[in-house]
């Protein structure tokens, strides 16, 4: 019984959090704000690609750099001269629609065309949690093995896009990045995967391509 009431909770829990995805996704569609959801883990490049694009999209960006203690990556955002609104979890260890949906008052959607929103570094507790962004990106990098995807199906699953990072120090660390690319598309066969290197800038415009085909397909869409 008791395994039955925690599995009632946890559906309930889930249910509430995707109507607030819901609304917020309808935030997003009212302001015309591309939101993109980016999860990967500590060390994936998560920071790092947003400054990249930062640089490289011809977009008014803003931020939302979630995580345990926000005030690091948010300070690098800072840096770019973006707005960002950093968001502590505390002990949590993902981003839900409801810390999303209080982050978005301080937050300019009328002045931004394209929202990145950091996610908790792991790849396993959001997977579960919607926050109401138009596509999910998971970043993962060789220096995590080359079995990361095997062992995080649940993620990509539930992904929109993949991208593996730091092509250019795979034959150092041991890693097949193409293994990495099968084993995602594997687990998801309808996403596309981009190898790149943040570092050389490898791949970056592939990603931004990506983001440009998925925003006009949202546009379309509205």
């Amino acid at each position: 019984m008791h395994n039955v009431a925690s599995i009632e909770v946890e559906q309930d829990i889930i249910q509430a959090n995707d109507q607030i995805a819901f609304d917020n996704r309808k935030k997003f569609d009212e302001k015309g704000v591309f939101t993109v959801d980016l999860v990967g883990a500590v060390g994936s490049g998560k920071t790092a690609l947003i400054e990249k694009l930062i640089d490289e999209m011809d977009d008014d960006i803003g931020v939302i750099a979630g995580d345990i203690l926000s005030k690091f990556d948010a300070k690098r955002i800072e840096a770019k001269k973006v707005p960002v609104k950093g968001l502590n979890t505390g002990k949590e260890c993902h981003l839900d629609a409801h810390l999303v949906e209080h982050s978005l008052e301080d937050v300019p959607l009328d002045d931004i065309s394209v929202l990145f929103i950091e996610n908790v570094g792991n790849l396993i507790c959001p997977a579960d949690f919607k926050i109401g962004a138009h596509v999910r990106t998971v970043i993962i990098s060789v220096t995590e093995g080359d079995d990361t995807a095997e062992k995080h199906p649940m993620i990509f699953k539930n992904a929109d896009m993949a991208i593996v990072n730091k092509i250019d120090i795979a034959d150092a660390v041991g890693a097949d990045a193409d293994k990495m690319v099968n084993d995602i598309k594997t687990i998801n066969p309808d996403i596309p995967v981009i190898k790149c290197s943040i570092k050389t800038g490898e791949g970056i415009d592939e990603v931004i391509k990506t983001y440009k085909d998925f925003q006009s397909k949202r546009l379309n869409a509205n």
